[in-house]
């Protein structure tokens, strides 16, 4: 007898299918997290895939304390700009900017962006900040950074890409000084994150363009008598007379992939300065040669080569920090054949 457990195929969670805004990821939430404050997110451009062979140093591992092989990404990590300071307050809408503080030292590249200050106005924007957190009324302070993509010589753009990141901490004074400190300068990824660290990432995937509801949706294909008249990659119905019409729970074509995606939990295995290192014989399919600062990260990441990928602190709770990886051979094998 066959199974009557049948659920439907696919995952409504990410429903509407539809294409993402921007090829920029969007983080809505950021980690809490106490001390010194510091930024909780970079970005880099996505390079491809790799493996190393590595130490197992998880815990209760079978081969803890052997040679494993594992799949890595190379992301390259140029440094980015911050170009301005935001300050949030709560009203009955939830979170909106109050105020911002703009510096006048931004690449010439960012004008192809978007419209930047001709005038310095940062001292009337810090006094109008630091009166809203002398009020009480500031709820969060975040800054907003930009990537230099002009400096990868695989990335055919010199437009950057801006995005907002948060900062640590909870003293909202504290939080103002560190912005105020870093307005203005090129922060690095070995600023943010260390080697061996566990961070979440959030890209945009590879768009397919239109497809069917098998490959969509994962449903079956048709079987018998069906598949021999023409309906082999449909579905079996569309629904009852009643209600007259189609529900949207049924399966069909559509947009498929560039969809916003965050995965969680990846490890950082190695943080890196000459690109050389990692490239392999002849570069890498459709990216070419990694050329200055890059990460690998352990396991796949979201999108093509050449996509913007953005990196956060953890925001799902983290029992122990693994420690510093030991890389033991990292793999620089033609991938062409």
């Amino acid at each position: 007898m066959s199974s009557i457990h049948r659920p439907d195929r696919g995952s409504r969670a990410y429903s509407p299918r539809k294409r993402a805004k921007s090829h920029i990821p969007r983080f809505r939430s950021w980690p809490e997290a106490s001390g010194e404050p510091k930024l909780q997110a970079f970005a880099g451009y996505k390079a491809g895939m790799t493996h190393v062979i590595m130490i197992d140093d998880i815990k209760n591992s079978l081969t803890n304390g052997a040679e494993i092989s594992v799949p890595v990404t190379i992301i390259e990590t140029p440094a980015i700009h911050v170009a301005a300071i935001r300050a949030y307050v709560k009203n009955t809408y939830g979170e909106v900017a109050a105020a911002e503080a703009w510096t006048t030292a931004l690449e010439p590249e960012l004008e192809r962006r978007l419209r930047v200050p001709k005038t310095d106005k940062t001292a009337d924007a810090f006094a109008k900040i630091e009166e809203l957190i002398a009020s009480g009324d500031v709820t969060d302070i975040r800054v907003i950074t930009y990537t230099q993509p002009k400096s990868i010589a695989s990335i055919p753009k010199k437009v950057p890409d801006v995005m907002e990141t948060g900062i640590s901490g909870t003293d909202m004074s504290a939080k103002f000084e560190y912005a105020k400190s870093i307005l203005g300068t090129e922060i690095k990824f070995t600023d943010v994150f260390k080697n061996g660290a566990i961070v979440d990432t959030a890209a945009i995937t590879t768009g397919k363009g239109t497809q069917g509801p098998v490959k969509r949706w994962g449903i079956s294909l048709m079987k018998g008598k069906h598949s021999r008249q023409g309906s082999l990659r449909q579905i079996g119905t569309l629904g009852p007379f009643r209600p007259a019409h189609v529900q949207w729970q049924v399966p069909a074509m559509g947009q498929t992939g560039y969809h916003q995606r965050t995965e969680y939990n990846k490890r950082i295995l190695k943080i890196g300065e000459d690109g050389a290192e990692i490239t392999p014989a002849g570069g890498i399919i459709n990216y070419g040669l990694v050329s200055g600062e890059y990460i690998l990260i352990k396991g796949s990441v979201p999108g093509p080569a050449k996509r913007l990928i953005r990196i956060r602190d953890p925001i799902r709770y983290q029992k122990a920090q693994p420690g510093e990886p030991q890389l033991v051979h990292i793999s620089v094998q033609s991938q062409q054949g």
